[in-house]
């Protein structure tokens, strides 16, 4: 198969979907690698690593996706890629169809197959290829959160983890899946008061185990009535493959304190907070009521060298089953991988993505 990754056109996005190593691994199964020269530049890998690794450095992104049968990426493609796109070709990258109707009509016009990552699973139920990235956002949530509080940022001027004699800082995060336990280490970590909302009473009795620190069930009243008292907000809900539920009311930030601070990580599939409008690293915030909101849809690429090898140490494996056994048989001996695919030859097979567009699904199994 001949397997290629171009350069990320998102705004502010430093990733890349394939490495130097990972060029080398598909080379020695016996595909060919194309690499859009300065590909990897954002992430420190030169063109000269991708040469040593047994890849072909082609001039333009054009020139990638017209030599090859799967496209190896990080973020979505953009409009300026859907021409590119073309009839049985793999996308297989983020695709987060839920929150993006204009690329959802896209693959399918163009036939393409596209495999998002944030919906394949493991055979624990997990999602191992989204799971990387929700560390790195969580924790950098915090980080953004406290830099959003400093007062030349808009914030209300409040450190965390406090000092003598003053308070530590309230943080609430909606959400104890990976991105909310990562924030919470960090919240933690940093010194603040921190409570944590779920709806999966295992999981909440898990983090009170683990952290001893304040758990509370999730619901509308609950999360209302921590909003007065929050300095920082974090949005970690997660639904896989559908849009995120609206758990924070343009009401509730009526009732929260100016400076005080909303990190919706949840952008990615339309964010949690009604508020939510989708930033980029360049302009991360704006203010809603008095409140500042960070809404950054690619958190993780501001640390593009470290988020790249956490991501493509779990793409791998998958994109080479792909590779070497084709997407139809691959999908066929892994019920996980099957799950990944969210188009196929113009048919939307993604359930949750056809629930949220009110568009027609049609079950992968009956297209192969």
């Amino acid at each position: 198969m001949r397997v290629g990754t171009v350069t990320e056109i998102k705004q502010n996005e430093y990733r890349v979907g394939l490495t130097p190593s990972n060029a080398r691994d598909y080379a020695g199964n016996g595909h060919e690698v194309f690499v859009q020269a300065g590909a990897g530049l954002g992430s420190g890998l030169t063109d000269e690593e991708y040469k040593a690794a047994g890849a072909t450095i082609l001039g333009s992104a054009k020139e990638v996706w017209d030599k090859c049968d799967m496209i190896v990426k990080v973020k979505e493609p953009l409009a300026d890629e859907y021409p590119m796109m073309r009839e049985d070709q793999i996308v297989y990258t983020y695709l987060h169809l839920a929150a993006d109707k204009e690329l959802t009509d896209a693959l399918l016009k163009q036939k393409s197959k596209a495999v998002a990552y944030e919906t394949i699973r493991d055979a624990a139920g997990g999602l191992p290829l989204l799971k990387p990235m929700s560390e790195i956002a969580g924790k950098l949530s915090v980080q953004a959160g406290a830099r959003c509080l400093e007062k030349p940022m808009g914030g209300s001027g409040v450190l965390l983890g406090g000092a003598v004699g003053a308070k530590k800082a309230n943080v609430v995060i909606i959400g104890g899946g990976i991105v909310g336990t990562a924030a919470l280490k960090m919240a933690m970590g940093l010194g603040a008061s921190v409570t944590i909302f779920d709806n999966n009473l295992d999981r909440l009795t898990y983090l009170d185990d683990v952290f001893n620190i304040q758990t509370m069930y999730s619901t509308n009243a609950a999360i209302e009535a921590a909003m007065p008292a929050a300095d920082l907000v974090i949005g970690a809900v997660l639904i896989p493959g559908a849009a995120a539920p609206k758990l924070v009311k343009r009401s509730y930030l009526k009732t929260m304190k100016p400076g005080s601070v909303i990190v919706d990580v949840a952008v990615d599939q339309g964010g949690c907070c009604e508020t939510t409008k989708r930033t980029y690293h360049n302009d991360p915030t704006f203010v809603v009521d008095g409140v500042v909101h960070y809404c950054v849809a690619n958190m993780p690429g501001a640390v593009s060298q470290t988020s790249t090898f956490a991501l493509t140490n779990s793409t791998l494996s998958y994109g080479l089953k792909i590779a070497n056994m084709g997407l139809e048989a691959a999908v066929k001996a892994d019920a996980g991988l099957a799950l990944g695919v969210n188009c196929y030859k113009g048919k939307l097979t993604c359930e949750e993505v056809a629930r949220d567009f009110n568009m027609a699904y049609t079950e992968l199994g009956s297209l192969l």
